[in-house]
């Protein structure tokens, strides 16, 4: 929250250094709209915050949308903020935040900007995407293949998971993401996690079916999505993605 003329209002976000130096592919701000009574049109305005000045307002339009609705329920509305963002990025000392508004026909403002009983979760936030910088190579115990591998060992394969192609419409972000998986066949001797594992085998060679081409490492993923509420919640959701594979 930002003070304008002395009265609290909505948004400032605030950036890390390192997500300021990459490049924005994806940007969209979200604001939810309160329900209506009856059917209205709705004008939607993002003004951008700028210094206090002896003269002039304290605003600049950078959008403006003509919503009709007839929604009896919230709404969350959509708006690209890619450029915005992209420029706040360049010029970080232009970054005096935003405020909303969205009024109906009678002059009532619906957007949630300010946190009321029971709407908790439904303050705007902002959905970037941005260019990831390549890595530095590291030592990588697992194997990597694509489609085209003829590799029939322990190899990790890339799997790209849709959401959308699910019909999950309560995921907000991400919409789809590298998910990646393990196949292949595992000898006695090849990557095996745990030594343990080719120990039984010399042992008890007919007490185990061997070892089996599995994750040894997992990651997690940031992920927005709706509750029952439709609340968003933001989470860090645990072995979401495959980084290595191994026989265990």
């Amino acid at each position: 929250m930002v003070n304008v003329d002395g009265k609290p209002s909505c948004c400032f976000f605030k950036f890390s250094p390192k997500l300021m130096f990459t490049k924005v592919l994806k940007a969209q701000l979200w604001v939810y709209l309160r329900p209506l009574q009856q059917t209205s049109t709705i004008y939607l305005q993002i003004l951008r915050l700028k210094p206090v000045t002896e003269q002039g307002s304290r605003h600049i339009r950078i959008r403006s949308l003509k919503i009709e609705l007839n929604s009896r329920v919230g709404h969350w509305q959509s708006i690209d903020f890619k450029n915005v963002l992209q420029n706040w990025f360049k010029q970080p000392h232009t970054n005096w935040g935003i405020d909303i508004n969205a009024f109906d026909e009678s002059g009532n403002d619906l957007a949630v900007t300010s946190l009321r009983p029971g709407e908790e979760g439904l303050q705007p936030f902002l959905e970037v995407k941005v260019l990831e910088t390549t890595k530095r190579s590291r030592r990588n115990l697992g194997l990597d293949c694509d489609e085209h591998s003829t590799e029939s060992r322990c190899c990790r394969y890339p799997l790209t998971v849709d959401f959308e192609a699910f019909g999950w419409d309560w995921i907000i972000a991400p919409k789809r993401y590298k998910a990646n998986y393990c196949s292949g066949q595992c000898e006695y001797m090849f990557m095996q996690k745990y030594p343990h594992t080719h120990l039984v085998q010399h042992a008890n060679p007919r007490g185990s079916a061997g070892p089996c081409c599995t994750p040894t490492k997992m990651s997690p993923i940031n992920m927005l999505y709706f509750n029952d509420k439709q609340q968003i919640i933001h989470g860090k959701i645990p072995g979401m993605v495959v980084d290595r594979c191994g026989c265990s």
